[in-house]
């Protein structure tokens, strides 16, 4: 029996965001490369990305040889484990994708390995050259990812709409003729480079001797446009939005570091916490900037919010789009004790954006869609504007997150103490700037 292996990736840029997948089929015995496909999606998530990466392998592996054995390769933790049948598949939008891909070979000749991602450069370059071209407006080719530099002579970065991946003259194996995939189809091709009569879809799979291409391209990097904000800036642009970002005085369970969501515990002000919302009121009212106030719908944030407004004699407008992440089963609890009664879905939890806590709770993912609809209303109701957001943890960090283009994990690495101030202004031409955060100053 044949063996392949199949190493696949996918990548979204804001997750969601513009995304797309590579994948690679390799001859298990020589390490020869036989199929690469690879297809810019749309806006998606990094695991609907990894999910579509792994189906065009495996369907690509397909067309080579049906009775083949599979062995799939991927950097993608929740992806390996869900296939392999470790971990459970929650979300709706990964269970038909997970089920079509489990329905491709006999569940018997596919095995699952999870890898650094250092030893997935080759799909992680064809998920970001697939992006790359999307960002063109085009479709990924492997006329484009393989393109001649003068005979191999040229020793500087090849740019065809400034892809991502390096390529080194000399370095390349011979050119790719592609093929069209029939990426919607159980299956693609009746045999190698051998198309089913139908229309050609977006994707494509390109068959090559040998693949020497590497990249340095990160993977879920902001779709943002390019910054114009700063050096050089326009003049003309006008005055930001300017979201001032205060997180609530501290609860009762703040102390104890409990999770505190939107999910059922619902905790009111400590005595510190209305010190530390008369604190930063005052300290706003001596700045004299703020414009407007707006506040999630919970409690600490109402009444931090209410405090703040008596110093600056404004009106609390409540918008259910900053409140905090529901944390499901795990509200009330510390961090230890989820880990003792659900270690599996706080690992899963911590390591992947799209895992909801324990109980059908919120996970980050949700929660920066729901922050970046938010703060789009935000932006245009108030532009050229300050405005207050007395807010949470999560948001919080996810505006700043999103604000510097930076991946999900950014979210485990940033601080954010009780009624601490940042700030971030938005500009015309659609990018923003990250001017203050965690400032704690005004609580001394």
């Amino acid at each position: 029996m044949r063996e392949f292996i199949v190493e696949a990736d996918g990548g979204s840029r804001g997750n969601p965001g513009p995304a797309g997948y590579g994948s690679v089929v390799l001859d298990a015995a020589t390490g020869e490369t036989l199929m690469e496909a690879a297809e810019y999606i749309g806006v998606a998530t990094n695991n609907v990305a990894e999910y579509r990466g792994l189906l065009a392998g495996l369907r690509a592996a397909y067309a080579l040889d049906p009775s083949a054995s599979v062995h799939v390769r991927m950097d993608s933790k929740l992806v390996v484990e869900q296939m392999s049948g470790r971990w459970k598949i929650k979300h709706p939008d990964m269970k038909p994708l997970a089920a079509e891909a489990a329905g491709i070979f006999p569940p018997d000749r596919v095995t699952y390995e999870w890898i650094p991602r250092e030893q997935n450069k080759h799909a992680d370059r064809l998920a970001n050259e697939a992006m790359d071209a999307g960002k063109r407006g085009e479709q990924w080719s492997a006329e484009a990812s393989t393109a001649e530099l003068d005979a191999g002579q040229k020793s500087e970065r090849w740019s065809a709409g400034a892809p991502t991946a390096e390529l080194d003259a000399g370095q390349r194996g011979e050119r790719w003729s592609a093929v069209t995939s029939g990426a919607q189809s159980d299956v693609p091709f009746k045999g190698r480079g051998e198309l089913r009569d139908q229309p050609p879809p977006a994707a494509t799979v390109a068959t090559t001797d040998k693949t020497t291409v590497d990249t340095r391209a990160a993977r879920n990097v902001s779709a943002a446009p390019k910054p114009t904000v700063g050096w050089g800036s326009s003049p003309d642009m006008g005055a930001p939005a300017t979201f001032v970002l205060l997180r609530h005085g501290e609860t009762p369970l703040t102390p104890q570091k409990r999770f505190s969501g939107s999910g059922g515990t619902d905790p009111s002000l400590s005595e510190v916490g209305r010190d530390q919302a008369e604190r930063a009121g005052a300290a706003l009212a001596r700045r004299g900037t703020i414009q407007a106030i707006v506040a999630s719908p919970l409690t600490r944030t109402r009444e931090t919010a209410a405090i703040v407004a008596a110093h600056l004699g404004l009106e609390v407008t409540i918008d259910e789009g900053l409140r905090e992440t529901d944390f499901g089963a795990w509200e009330g609890l510390t961090f230890g004790e989820v880990r003792e009664r659900h270690p599996e879905d706080l690992t899963a939890w911590l390591a992947d954006p799209e895992a909801q806590p324990t109980g059908g709770g919120e996970s980050f993912a949700e929660t920066g869609t729901r922050i970046a609809a938010t703060r789009d209303k935000l932006v245009a109701a108030y532009a050229g504007r300050t405005v207050l957001l007395v807010s949470h943890v999560t948001p919080i960090k996810t505006f700043v997150r999103l604000a510097l283009g930076a991946p999900p994990e950014a979210l485990f690495r940033m601080e954010l103490s009780a009624a601490a101030l940042s700030a971030v202004a938005y500009f015309a031409d659609g990018n923003a700037s990250v001017r203050l955060f965690n400032d704690t100053s005004h609580l001394r």
